[in-house]
């Protein structure tokens, strides 16, 4: 079976790699790389190289694991450090991914809003897509295949809608071209850098590469497609992120500040520029990039959480399922009441901030460890490049934690109590 999978041709090897580029490209990153976009042009798109390339090993790192490690990866956490670490990670992942999924509960809507006013359809349509996939974990057997033939229909249909309009838009290629070469300006906001670093690498989603390998049942015969995988995985986010950004300054760059508060305010920029076909279409992509990203990081949060409580890590074990389920009716809670009445999400988005913060670092420095333990990797084991490159992304990761703890979360917090202080009766 191995040597017929190693065989194959490169585009029938790929699947984990894609499933964890859907997940990277969502709402939010749809948001940050077309609001850069949109106000530096073209000028921050080396930044998307350098943020990939640490995604690309780091996902490289978490298909090692999973096809070289005999059992899953908490288990080794286990064995290694004790119960409390495989908790502390399995825990932390669940809790971002349960927060912010109310940002893809959202996203899905924001889908259709151009289209449909009503809130009580828009409420029901994210209610039927959770059904929806909380009967994927239950009914189907082979979740895995499910999984990834979905999200390859999603990447496809992104790529094509997203391209679309940047060809109509006849983008300056040799300023793309400049874009891609690290500029030493000295005007460049570092936040700005940091922002759209932290949505393209996403360092829970590499580590997921170790169940999503496990799940294909790839061995270390497959090594070589997992390794082509993962860097597929990774042209494709990037890929889109330069599409994305290079749109937003083809169409919406005018020298000034551009304020894009949500992606119906791109969606609908754009239709203000080039009519009604460039906000459908843009709205399109959009959907295939939430939904596609609302699938998975459930699954990220639910399988992570699962194997660190030691409940199994597998598609037909239960914990898995049970899990991911919390994930998606906490995100559905929090996105209904957004929708319905109004909720304020900010101490949401404020609580998986401040877990952020501790669960970043601490799941790559895990990742890092893992691999580079001869017990558990044998002969795959990580070199020493590969160690020093490993420990200069754990140290971004470092960096934008204290972005997020010293800037994020304080002006999330001023700007909450201030409207909280405007309006006593806001929840």
């Amino acid at each position: 079976m191995a040597d017929q999978i190693t065989s194959r041709r490169w585009y029938r090897r790929i699947g984990p790699g894609l499933i964890t580029a859907c997940v990277v490209i969502g709402p939010g990153s749809i948001m940050t790389s077309s609001k850069i976009g949109a106000n530096e042009q073209y000028s921050m798109l080396w930044v998307v190289v350098v943020s990939v390339a640490f995604m690309m090993l780091f996902m490289t790192l978490g298909a090692k694991l999973g096809v070289a490690a005999t059992g899953s990866p908490c288990d080794h956490v286990r064995k290694k450090a004790g119960n409390w670490l495989a908790v502390l990670v399995g825990t932390g992942i669940f809790f971002i991914s349960a927060a912010f999924q109310s940002g893809n509960n959202i996203g899905v809507a924001a889908a259709f809003e151009t289209f449909i006013h009503s809130k009580p359809i828009l409420t029901g349509l994210i209610v039927v897509f959770n059904l929806l996939t909380i009967s994927f974990l239950f009914v189907f057997k082979d979740l895995y295949r499910l999984l990834e033939k979905t999200m390859a229909f999603f990447v496809a249909l992104m790529l094509i809608c997203f391209a679309i309009n940047l060809i109509r838009l006849r983008p300056d290629l040799a300023a793309m071209g400049k874009g891609l070469i690290p500029s030493l300006d000295r005007s460049v906001d570092t936040m700005t850098v940091l922002g759209l670093i932290g949505t393209t690498f996403a360092i829970a989603a590499a580590f997921f590469q170790a169940y999503l390998v496990r799940q294909k049942g790839w061995n270390l015969a497959d090594l070589r497609s997992g390794l082509v995988d993962a860097r597929v995985g990774s042209f494709v986010m990037f890929l889109i992120t330069l599409i994305l950004m290079s749109t937003a300054a083809a169409g919406l760059y005018t020298g000034k500040s551009v304020q894009l508060n949500n992606p119906v305010s791109v969606a609908t920029s754009l239709e203000t520029t080039f009519g009604p076909t460039a906000r459908t279409i843009f709205c399109v992509g959009l959907f295939c990039a939430a939904y596609s990203s609302f699938l998975v990081n459930s699954m990220i949060g639910g399988f992570m959480a699962s194997d660190g409580l030691g409940l199994g890590s597998n598609p037909e074990d239960t914990g898995p399922k049970i899990m991911t389920t919390a994930v998606l009716l906490t995100g559905l809670f929090v996105g209904f009441a957004v929708l319905m009445f109004d909720f304020d999400r900010t101490p949401t988005i404020i609580a998986a901030q401040a877990v952020t913060v501790v669960a970043a670092p601490l799941v790559a420095g895990v990742l890092l460890w893992l691999t580079s333990s001869r017990d558990i990797m044998g002969e795959q084991v990580n070199h020493p490049v590969t160690i020093g490159f490993g420990l200069i992304g754990i140290l971004m990761l470092f960096v934008m934690a204290g972005k997020t703890a010293l800037v994020d979360i304080p002006l999330k917090l001023n700007a909450y109590q201030q409207l909280s202080e405007s309006n006593p009766t806001v929840d």
